[in-house]
């Protein structure tokens, strides 16, 4: 059997720069996640996608011993380029592997890029997340539709680094004709629901099926870039036309092409007209239609560094004199607070009403003596004495005199 297929990768309409990475051929399906926050995730996947697109030839039988092995060769590279360039120290990416042999598919994955079947009418997600709200679904704690909004759902707990030497999860399954495998990065899994990507992927060919997941994705909201690689299993080979794809920061050719980089037409979608031809956003330092003549990289200006914004130095004065203006408005509000409580103690041996909070700071007083009583702690009970040497709490100025007048009135019975 032979692999249709068809792959996209789009930076979004949030991030600067795209971080995903894929490759799809005729033996090998690969989506790499750059993890965000981390020093440049782009050249991870990009590095991680290159040592793996090595896959792409027939396999031989040991199909998940040839996935390991590249996987390891994989964060080998890495480590490679971390020892090269100590700057680096921290890139990391997960690794989603799909590697076919007319047969059966064997799957490497390590991350949270996700790879699914759609087998006769039924969608079922082949991989487990390595993520922290995977753990808490795991557990029972919350559930898959809790976690596309949980505040740490970004947070992986495995990935390539060159590091730490994570070691993927490894199974196969048998191929069936009509089989649709879908590989993807979480900025499409993570937005759009089972439901969603089953309606897209249970119609159409594989650019069909790519562009819509993309376009879905983004249309629901995704603030990551989105990477989807679609492959059908069929008994005819598919056309010469059909070659390897490579997308998103691993990509060796200009950007400006149809949206999954295949050679031929454009894909349209079904739900909202002519997906058409989607050319990236030039960067700031580059005029439009310079992708069409210029030998420049848009990649390359995409991550190239930029001039640091005129008056940093400003900018931080005023950022410093808010954040100096909202302290002062909080310490201003809490002291007004403390000056509306009063409580009743020891002063000198008198029974003393105080204004303030029964509290001092280091080297501040937040209370001082309000009303000196006449009420002598010497012609109280033992205990009596010592309740008001450790303070009684009032909650207002009268409660606070009704404690000194009872207090008042047990020195008279003490007296007499």
């Amino acid at each position: 059997m032979f692999l249709h297929y068809s792959a996209i990768s789009d930076v979004g309409r949030v991030r600067r720069e795209n971080q995903d990475s894929g490759y799809a051929g005729p033996w090998l399906l690969t989506v790499c996640d750059g993890v965000g926050g981390a020093v440049r995730g782009d050249l991870a996947s990009s590095t991680a996608v290159q040592a793996l697109r090595k896959l792409d030839q027939q396999p031989d039988e040991d199909l998940l011993g040839q996935v390991a092995g590249a996987v390891h060769r994989a964060d080998d590279r890495i480590a490679e380029i971390v020892e090269e360039d100590p700057a680096l120290n921290g890139t990391s990416t997960t690794a989603t592997v799909v590697l076919f042999d007319g047969n059966r598919f064997g799957v490497g994955h390590i991350g949270d890029s996700r790879a699914y079947l759609y087998r006769r009418g039924e969608l079922r997600q082949l991989t487990h997340d390595h993520t922290f709200v995977q753990s808490l679904i795991d557990e029972g704690r919350i559930t898959e539709e809790q976690s596309r909004t949980h505040p740490h759902r970004n947070l992986i707990l495995k990935a390539l680094d060159g590091i730490r030497h994570e070691e993927p999860d490894l199974f196969e399954f048998p191929a069936e004709a009509g089989d649709r495998v879908f590989v993807c990065s979480d900025g499409a899994c993570g937005t759009l629901s089972d439901g969603q990507m089953l309606d897209i992927l249970s119609t159409g060919t594989p650019d069909f099926a790519a562009v819509e997941l993309v376009r879905a994705s983004l249309e629901a909201g995704s603030t990551d870039n989105v990477t989807c690689i679609v492959a059908d299993v069929a008994e005819e080979a598919p056309g010469e036309d059909l070659q390897p794809l490579l997308v998103g920061a691993a990509a060796d050719l200009p950007r400006r092409m149809p949206l999954a980089g295949a050679v031929g037409g454009l894909f349209r979608g079904h739900r909202s007209g002519d997906t058409g031809e989607i050319p990236p956003v030039p960067g700031e330092d580059v005029p439009a239609g310079a992708f069409a003549a210029d030998p420049l990289d848009p990649e390359a200006v995409r991550y190239a560094p930029r001039p640091p914004g005129r008056y940093g130095w400003l900018r931080r004065i005023m950022v410093a004199a808010v954040l100096l203006g909202l302290t002062w408005i909080v310490l201003a509000a809490g002291w007004s607070w403390s000056q509306q409580q009063f409580y009743v103690g020891d002063q000198d041996g008198r029974v003393t009403i105080f204004r303030g909070i029964d509290a001092d700071l280091p080297g501040i007083s937040l209370s001082h003596a309000y009303e000196v009583t006449d009420v002598d702690l010497e012609r109280l009970s033992d205990i009596d004495a010592e309740t008001v040497r450790e303070g009684i709490e009032a909650d207002d100025l009268d409660d606070a005199r009704l404690t000194v007048d009872n207090y008042a009135a047990r020195q008279d019975v003490e007296a007499g």
